[in-house]
């Protein structure tokens, strides 16, 4: 068995491994009829968000076609107007002058024409030429076949875009042709090249994950290719993907249609078995439509995450407005006991994130949107503080469980890390070896969040660093084990590689702490965690923060700056 195929077998057998033993897939369109029309409960809400886009109340899912429209935010989302699990979806519409305060308007898009009687699922926005916005989306008809479809807005006036309507011309496509009608759905943005407009629609056959492509010249009339833009072997279902080209020469980011030199494209998918996405890099020929990724990464389950962490159905844009594309995920509840509906919501949007490509050419990076630190209140800054093995380090003087922090760590020498072994190929696997109590060499260190006084709870978000026959490698945790005293909660241990060099010393890490989300930056965006907790005792006031060092070596926090959050306005 050569090398590729054992990984496959090794990752099919821990996939369904974790799927027996922590019952971490939760299916994505199952309908909880007793649940659907639930009253709100009046409950005290210790875990509800500050500055993380929720409804006031019940079920949201994947972001739908996020976009800029005469200096307007729109955030579409999957939404359960009855009930906080999900089912009677709808395009729900809110909007916003800077991506963190938010104003919701009606739903865009619901059931009522026969081609979305059965759910309007996710899609995605296109700016068509003349500044004339247009969604397409997958509806589920009589039969429950998944059909794309169209709406365009009865205003294009009306920056808020408050109203939509849909042609009589829907379905724009039907499943034929041996596409599988219950696989068959989240159409893209749409580009143009060579006098073509073309999307991407995701799908399955058999066990292979496909991006079927379909052309048009005038947006309204669509031809199937002869052969998808890509798939690949044993991936499964592929959701909600996304199409679109990065500069190799510049962090702004570029308009889904550009082409040419120094750009690369690329190419992400959610995985309907594993609910994970990956993502690949590499060229696009528009002559051929075919898409071929760079051979720098897995095109495959061990690929490149946006997130390694709860983060699913991510959708970007271009941001005409500040010349930047912009990455919007979903962060969900299925990881609370028997599918709590008690506090009345369930699921996130995350912090909207610029995503650029890193100067290597081999994976992105991610940074929260410069308008989050309108939020920032009350400031602690710290330096040059050593943290001995076995330290806990308290930071006073904000609010922690509502945060934003962004330390530096400096490692004073590399000679006392751990030698690594070359089968540590799952990260998340090692964390759950290798946690923030086990004691290494350089490292754990990082951050205790979400912390209660007497560490009964608490979240680490922490670096271990390993030596190689090349160089170090650097382990990233978010490690939700120790994050709540409800023992019947998933609480995973969350983990990636860091792709990071060690010549200066130093790491970085950067957590937005946030009630019931930890959403951690290492290293300037190369590696992402979000985990959702649910503690018991560190909450609100009684919440702390600390900075720890369970490793031999000692770390020096060269740089830290904490502030309080305000809440964002999200009404």
């Amino acid at each position: 068995m050569d090398a590729s195929k054992f990984l496959s077998c090794f990752l099919l057998v821990w996939f369904l491994c974790m799927v027996c033993n922590n019952g971490i897939v939760k299916a994505s369109h199952k309908v909880h009829p007793e649940l659907q029309s639930m009253p709100a409960v009046e409950v005290k809400q210790l875990h509800r968000t500050g500055f993380h886009f929720q409804p006031p109340m019940h079920w949201i899912n994947d972001p739908n076609g996020p976009m800029y429209y005469k200096g307007v935010y729109h955030l579409f989302y999957q939404y359960n107007p009855k009930g906080a699990v999900w089912g009677n979806i709808v395009w729900a519409h809110s909007v916003s002058k800077d991506m963190i305060n938010w104003k919701p308007l009606d739903p865009a898009i619901y059931p009522s024409k026969p081609f979305d009687i059965n759910g309007c699922w996710s899609g995605s926005a296109t700016i068509l030429p003349g500044e004339k916005p247009i969604i397409l989306y997958t509806g589920i008809d009589p039969q429950n076949r998944q059909v794309q479809n169209q709406a365009v807005p009865a205003n294009y006036s009306d920056p808020y875009l408050r109203e939509w309507v849909k042609p009589d011309n829907n379905p724009i496509i039907v499943p034929v042709g041996g596409v599988n009608a219950s696989a068959f759905r989240d159409p893209t943005t749409a580009w143009w090249s060579n006098g073509h407009w073309k999307f991407v629609v995701g799908s399955r056959r058999k066990h292979r994950g496909m991006a079927y492509l379909y052309r048009s010249r005038d947006f309204v009339h669509w031809v199937k290719a002869q052969h998808p833009l890509h798939s690949s072997a044993n991936t499964g279902m592929w959701e909600c993907p996304d199409f679109y080209p990065v500069s190799s020469s510049r962090k702004s980011g570029l308009e889904t249609s550009v082409l040419g030199q120094n750009v690369k494209h690329v190419l992400k998918v959610s995985l309907d078995l594993t609910r994970y996405e990956y993502y690949t890099l590499g060229t696009y020929d528009p002559r051929s439509d075919r898409y071929v990724p760079d051979n720098t990464s897995a095109d495959g389950w061990s690929g490149l995450r946006y997130d390694y962490g709860n983060f699913y159905a991510s959708k970007t844009f271009f941001d005409a407005g500040k010349n930047r594309r912009i990455l919007w995920g979903w962060a969900n509840e299925s990881d609370t006991p028997n599918n709590d509906t008690s506090k009345g919501w369930a699921g996130i949007q995350l912090i909207p994130r610029t995503v650029w490509l890193d100067t290597s050419g081999k994976q992105l990076l991610q940074w929260p949107i410069k308008e989050l630190e309108t939020l920032r209140g009350e400031k602690v800054h710290i330096s040059n503080q050593q943290i001995k093995q076995g330290d806990h380090f308290e930071i006073r003087g904000i609010t922690a469980a509502q945060a934003d922090v962004d330390v530096t760590f400096r490692l004073s020498s590399l000679d006392t890390a751990e030698q690594f072994d070359p089968s540590w190929v799952n990260a998340q696997a090692l964390c759950g070896q290798k946690g923030s109590t086990v004691q290494g060499g350089i490292g754990p260190f990082g951050l205790l969040t979400l912390a209660s006084e007497n560490l009964e709870e608490y979240t680490p978000v922490f670096f271990r660093v390993f030596k190689a026959s090349e160089g170090h490698v650097v382990l990233m945790c978010s490690d939700a084990r120790s994050s709540s005293l409800r023992r019947e909660l998933y609480r995973p241990s969350f983990a990636g590689f860091v792709n990071v060099d060690l010549a200066d010393g130093k790491l970085s890490l950067r957590s937005l702490i946030d009630h019931s989300v930890v959403e951690s930056y290492g290293a300037g965006g190369k590696t992402c965690i979000t985990s959702r907790v649910y503690p018991t005792l560190a909450v609100f006031q009684d919440a702390h923060l600390y900075a720890f060092n369970n490793g031999s070596e000692t770390v020096t926090i060269e740089n830290l700056n904490v502030w309080s959050m305000k809440s964002a306005q999200i009404s």
